[in-house]
């Protein structure tokens, strides 16, 4: 599924506008990038989906065109785990 068809089952459940169900899309996705990015708490929908800003550490690795080891330095990234209403979901 795609955005556009994210949209309209949105605006179909919610028998809201394909603008506003679009709009509240875009300001979701908006709102738990800003929090990720600060790093200081996690987003939880309860019993669907946890978004969490993850530190990686330093470490080597190969450079995949000359194979020669090189190293990857530390950053951060996303993790995101399922809610349990989502893993029951996924069961079928």
């Amino acid at each position: 599924m795609n955005r556009t068809e994210l949209v309209a089952a949105l605006a179909d459940r919610a028998e809201v506008t394909r603008k506003d169900a679009d709009a509240v899309l875009a300001a979701l996705a908006e709102t738990v990038g800003e929090i990720v990015a600060k790093g200081d708490e996690k987003v939880t929908i309860p019993g669907f989906l946890t978004f969490e800003r993850t530190h990686r550490a330093a470490r080597a690795g190969r450079n995949p065109a000359s194979g020669e080891p090189m190293t990857i330095p530390a950053g951060h990234s996303v993790k995101i785990s399922a809610g349990s209403k989502l893993k029951e979901a996924a069961k079928g």
